[in-house]
């Protein structure tokens, strides 16, 4: 058994604590490619998210490059037909950038509760794969842009939308710069009762 300290004094909780403090969501990634390995480590620690009745809900696709060359496409039409062809144009170039995608669903229930948990799992889900990546120094940005829910994506990924939804498309790979940010101090945030 380990040693209980206080107060999380342990190393390890420290670690924990700067590693997700300083995951960002990331827009610019440098070429390289990310090892296919990694991505299924990353997967693999994902998929021990916190998940009611372990229905393990989520699916994860990681997409080749025909199939981004694709995605790009259609990001271009849905951006043509709901801006402009500068905007989609732009839109297009920024998503071929992007080295990595990978697409998270979660299977539908009739069960209003079920889904909600389900959906809440897959959420937990990308924040563990998402911490895995940072921690090998992969970045992503998690994006539930028009494409994610438009019938055409889901045809060219090849599931049902009756059967499943989109949580995220994950872009991801080595960051050309990390962000910073600020949050609200805990006391703004947090109401102790008696």
């Amino acid at each position: 058994m380990s040693e209980v300290r206080p107060d999380g004094e342990s190393r390890n909780l420290q670690l924990i604590g700067e590693r997700i403090r300083s995951r960002r969501t990331t827009k610019l990634f440098l070429k390289q490619k990310v090892s296919k390995t990694l991505v299924r480590d990353a997967i693999e620690v994902a998929r021990w998210a916190p998940n009611h009745h372990l229905t393990e809900p989520w699916h994860f696709y990681m997409l080749g490059e025909e199939m981004i060359a694709d995605s790009i496409e259609l990001i271009r039409t849905i951006v043509a037909d709901t801006k402009n062809e500068k905007v989609a144009a732009f839109k297009a170039k920024s998503a071929a950038a992007i080295p990595g995608w990978l697409v998270v669903t979660c299977q539908k229930s009739d069960d209003e509760l079920r889904q909600q948990e389900d959906y809440a799992s897959c959420a937990c889900a990308v924040q563990n794969l998402t911490l895995y990546l940072s921690e090998a120094g992969v970045a992503c940005k998690w994006t539930t842009g028009l494409v994610t829910r438009d019938s055409r994506f889901f045809d060219l990924l090849g599931f049902d939308q009756d059967d499943a939804i989109v949580v995220g498309l994950i872009w991801y790979g080595y960051p050309k710069v990390l962000p910073t940010q600020n949050r609200k101090s805990v006391g703004e945030i947090l109401t102790e009762t008696r």
